[in-house]
């Protein structure tokens, strides 16, 4: 199709998303990077963050959390650890783990056990995010 890029995001689970799109915003461990039909091939780690693609004038949101992204001129495949669309995401759900992973980062304790609080903070503010921007926009 042109003018367009096949995005694939997977999981250890199950494929998630295979589409063809016009764009895709994805959370590198170095920054943000677009991507568009015809870029040039290269391997990146992924971070916790918003992976964003758009077609047309229609942006869905994902939240992916660790992977990699291979990109290619025609096609841009996610492999992540966890990865979950915008709608599939409970907002109620993601509020209670948010509280609950602030309650542990202020517990503190080892640095070990402090780490992962921070990174328990961070999935659920990312999902808490998404989930809200989801029920807002009606995506």
């Amino acid at each position: 199709m042109a003018g367009k890029i096949l995005l694939e995001v997977v999981t250890p689970d199950k494929l998630l998303v295979s589409q063809q799109v016009d764009e895709v915003i994805a959370p590198g461990s170095e920054g943000e990077f677009g991507v568009l039909p015809g870029h040039c091939h290269f391997l990146s780690t992924l971070r916790i963050g918003e992976l964003r693609y758009r077609i047309g004038d229609q942006t869905s949101h994902m939240a992916v959390l660790w992977g990699y992204a291979e990109v290619t001129p025609t096609k841009v495949t996610i492999m992540a650890e966890i990865a979950e669309k915008a709608e599939d995401i409970d907002v109620e759900r993601a509020q209670a783990t948010f509280v609950k992973a602030e309650e542990r980062l202020k517990a503190g304790g080892l640095p070990s056990e402090v780490k992962e609080a921070e990174i328990s903070l961070e999935k659920a503010r990312l999902r808490k995010k998404i989930a809200e921007r989801a029920r807002t926009t009606g995506l």
